[in-house]
């Protein structure tokens, strides 16, 4: 058994399974501590299906990093009365399998609609470093959109489900939807491009 660094043990297995199904209820509630325990406890889990993706360490770092911020965007959808470990195995793989459409996407000379919203952004940008602060920027900005937008753009950007999915999950049409997601993106667009003139 392994002590976090707050000197609480981490437990392995079946064990830390259903502690992490514990801490992530408590999370739910606003318990910040348990927050960051969950948050260290399932880095291991995530790393380990990340580096069955990719031989690259980097990119396996990367998409257990974008794991994470789905699983902060996402948190409250969770249901306490599943077990996490599933959940968390999706969104990973999910993850990973944006991480290895970006590689295919830039591969070939195309252009996210995400990727280019970072372009607008901030042109040019290429240290790991200033990648991540610029996600973590959009993400903010995702947060504080109206909720038609954060939850059109959260279900099909992040998510990444089909519009009917997206659909039946928001309760949103799926025109109501299609609008939703294009007025959350121009929005977006319209501040990173109102911050580069400030």
């Amino acid at each position: 058994m392994s002590i976090d660094p707050a000197g609480l043990p981490i437990r392995s297995g079946e064990a830390a399974a259903t502690e992490w199904e514990g801490l992530m209820a408590a999370a739910q509630q606003g318990d910040g501590l348990a927050y960051d325990r969950l948050l260290r406890a399932v880095m291991p889990f995530l790393r380990a299906i990340a580096r069955r993706r990719f031989p690259n360490r980097a990119d396996a770092e990367d998409a257990v990093q974008d794991t994470l911020m789905t699983l902060h965007a996402l948190r409250h959808a969770y249901d306490p009365s599943r077990p996490l470990r599933p959940w968390l195995a999706a969104l990973c793989e999910r993850r990973c399998i944006d991480r290895m459409r970006w590689h295919h996407r830039h591969a070939r000379g195309e252009t996210a609609l995400h990727d280019s919203v970072q372009a607008i952004a901030a042109p040019g940008m290429e240290s790991a470093g200033e990648r991540a602060i610029l996600r973590q920027e959009i993400q903010a900005r995702v947060a504080a959109l109206p909720r038609a937008q954060r939850v059109a753009l959260l279900l099909t950007k992040l998510e990444e489900l089909p519009l009917v999915e997206a659909s039946a999950r928001s309760g949103m049409p799926v025109g109501a939807l299609k609008i939703a997601v294009f007025r959350g993106i121009r929005s977006l667009r319209r501040q990173f491009l109102l911050t580069r003139a400030a």
